[in-house]
């Protein structure tokens, strides 16, 4: 037993599914046996008896979830932040949990009477002391970590949790002996996925399938090398065992009913603590203005939203509702983000939005110098279509010339702001970074028009489609030929690859070498260098399928940065772009050859905006071509297929019918049309392409 290790837990004498504050309730109500859950309780009981120090705190009659100890508030030391639990069904367990701490000597720190924080429940000290993990989103507020910051004096890192299933950090999250984790990335939003894969090295890294994660798996109490949990999976356990943890599994079905396991019926509140880093937290706060006809156009809402969905919270300071119909209403909000950038995030688009800083804490704008003519500084604000002012010398000027995608150029002597493009940029104009000192006017029918149109690409589904199995068989079989003979074998691709997913399997071709040479517009290796640098394409998030707020800046972005480094080929090799096509172009040494339009943004400075010359670079490109692969890009396709004499091998693949017609009239014997997604086309064959790489016999069924 290790004496230095204690815990407390709470008999259930009480307990029993009441009501419903959670998923796991429903459905449950007064459907737990009591005689079973004492049982299971005993059985954990006894088993973390013979591990460490277990305390016992009295059970209060009309509090069935008090056996859930986890919950009862956060202990360092000496120190208490006691909970402040967001349903009534459970604020009457706080005074019996106080008075516990208070019988056992700590100092208690309560928390604000509304700021919601429940204990354990959503904070986990890393196993060697050297930081708390806080979760926010559904139980506690991220407002309270700067509270938490400043009594334990400990670096806090804000976990956003967005499964309802998992609506504490416990329930989804351990942290374990040595540095492991045990989580369930399913649970974590994109951001907070990253903080942990920042914080925590990769063979240390234990992520659970969703069959375990239901099982409670994570919602365990670890002792040592000795990990006790409700149920865990053959595959788990192995995992386990891997790392030197012994799994000791203890059925809890009964507490599971409620929405919790072993961790959330332990209170751990001795803790072996290695050296703290001092206070640190990163998140920010401001506040924002917001008037107009709030209520009738929903922009309150949807401002609320855009915090709470890029990883925020809010509260709401003051409010005053117009009492005319014609009469505006007025908001005031506090708004916290768990870092810099996602403040900046949050704040570019509540300002897109009308939102503005008060005047009374309003900053002129932060100016940055154009250093190299067509790059503008890091962080610099991307303009948006509505009129917007900038605050120079404590005065607002309007922005001339406005558009959309652009940067602020102001001079400040003359009192002057203009919208830019990155490409107009000169050596010593000073453009506004971040978004201090800039407010934006929209009127409410805007806001309601832009809401309804703003970024629809790719909002439809994708129809389903006959099989293509076969053909891609015979193309994957066509490609090993070429490639093993010493043959080449050209692309050309558009944006779509990207945004259908296809971009790892076209990686994947030329990293193997069955790709000689990639030809296409700005637009393809825009996006996919934004889904390497972002994780977007297009500004929506590939994983989740869904469009993130602000994402339509990201290409912006991508082509600023290529634009300092001068070129794709110096980006790679600075590691500024980490994977996809156009990296692994550059790292294998295939060429490629980009062609401008008139629509592109930036343009990469590698896109030849000459056609006539691009269209030499295609013609050079495909001389000696046994195959052209011809994807998702019908202008280039076509011109493609109007340059390329007969006998070269083309593969059109296009979800649009029309597109394939078009390159099989050009008559063409050696043309295939596959009339499919490209994403889907693309994953196919590079797993034909794998199955004929694996030796004759090694093929599993």
């Amino acid at each position: 037993m290790s004496a230095d290790i204690s815990f407390l837990m709470c008999s259930p004498e009480h307990y029993d599914v009441d009501y419903v504050i959670n998923p796991w309730m429903e459905g449950n109500v007064h459907r737990s046996s009591f005689d079973k859950a004492r049982e299971q309780w005993h059985s954990l009981y006894g088993i973390l008896k013979d591990l460490a120090t277990v305390k016992l705190v009295e059970p209060a009659k009309g509090w069935p979830d008090m056996v859930f100890t986890a919950n009862a508030g956060l202990i360092l030391g000496n120190n208490v932040v006691l909970s402040r639990f967001m349903h009534k069904e459970r604020q009457g367990e706080e005074p019996h949990f106080k008075a516990w701490f208070e019988s056992q000597g700590c100092h208690v720190f309560e928390l604000p009477q509304d700021l919601p924080f429940e204990g354990a429940g959503d904070a986990l000290l890393d196993r060697e002391g050297r930081w708390l993990w806080a979760g926010y989103g559904f139980r506690s507020e991220l407002d309270s970590h700067p509270y938490i910051t400043k009594w334990l004096d400990i670096e806090v890192l804000s976990l956003r949790l967005v499964d309802g299933r998992f609506y504490h950090l416990d329930t989804c999250f351990c942290p374990l002996t040595g540095g492991y984790l045990l989580y369930y990335p399913g649970a974590f939003d994109a951001y907070s996925n990253h903080i942990i894969e920042m914080r925590v090295p990769a063979a240390k890294r234990i992520a659970i399938d969703e069959a375990d994660a239901v099982n409670f798996a994570c919602n365990a109490v670890n002792v040592g090398q000795n990990v006790i949990m409700n149920k865990a999976s053959d595959r788990l356990k192995a995992r386990m065992t891997e790392a030197g943890f012994k799994v000791i599994e203890t059925p809890l079905t009964e507490f599971l009913k409620a929405g919790g396991a072993a961790k959330c019926l332990t209170l751990r509140i001795t803790e072996p603590i290695a050296p703290l880093k001092k206070e640190a937290i990163a998140l920010e706060s401001r506040v924002v203005e917001m008037s107009g006809h709030l209520l009738d156009s929903g922009i309150v809402s949807r401002a609320l939203d855009l915090v709470v969905e890029n990883g925020g919270s809010f509260q709401v300071l003051d409010f005053k509702l117009g009492i005319q119909k014609n009469s505006t209403s007025n908001a005031q909000i506090k708004v916290s983000a768990p870092s810099h950038d996602k403040m900046s995030d949050i704040m570019s688009q509540l300002i897109d939005m009308g939102a503005a800083i008060p005047e009374q804490d309003a900053s002129d704008a932060i100016l940055e110098v154009v250093t190299k003519a067509g790059v503008a500084p890091d962080d610099f604000y991307v303009t948006n279509i509505y009129p917007t002012d900038v605050r120079v010398g404590g005065e607002w000027i309007r922005c001339d010339a406005q558009r959309m995608d652009g940067a602020i150029v102001v001079d400040a002597a003359a009192k002057s702001a203009q919208c830019k493009l990155l490409r107009d940029l000169q050596e010593g104009d000073r453009v506004v970074v971040g978004v201090d000192g800039i407010r934006t006017l929209v009127r409410p029918k805007d806001q309601d028009k832009k809401q309804k149109e703003e970024f629809s690409f790719m909002g439809a589904g994708v129809s389903s489609e006959r099989r293509v199995e076969l053909v891609v068989e015979q193309i994957a079989w066509e490609l090993r030929q070429i490639r093993d003979r010493g043959g080449k074998v050209m692309v050309t691709a558009g944006p779509v690859v990207v945004h259908t997913g296809g971009a790892p399997h076209l990686a994947y071709l030329i990293r193997e070498g069955y790709v000689h040479g990639l030809l296409g517009g700005n637009a393809i290796a825009v996006h996919d260098i934004e889904q390497a640098v972002m994780g977007t394409s297009l500004g929506v998030d590939l994983q989740r399928g869904v469009s993130v707020h602000g994402g339509h800046r990201h290409h912006l972005k991508v082509i600023n940065m290529v634009r300092r480094y001068g070129s794709i080929d110096a980006a790679v090799k600075a590691g500024a772009i980490p994977s996809g096509i156009m990296y692994e172009c550059v790292q294998n040494k295939v060429p490629y050859v980009l062609a401008g339009s008139i629509r592109d943004d930036g343009p990469l400075p590698d896109t030849h905006m000459d056609l006539i010359a691009a269209q030499q670079h295609y013609a050079e490109q495909i001389k000696g071509t046994d195959m052209i692969l011809m994807l998702s890009t019908m202008l280039h396709s076509i011109g493609v297929g109007n340059m390329t004499p007969a006998g070269v091998r083309m593969v059109c693949v296009d979800i649009n019918p029309a597109v394939v017609t078009k390159l099989s009239d050009r008559g063409s014997v050696e043309s295939v049309g596959v009339v499919t997604d490209v994403g889907l086309f693309l994953s196919l064959l590079v797993k034909q392409i794998q199955k004929l790489t694996v030796p004759f016999g090694q093929v599993s069924a």
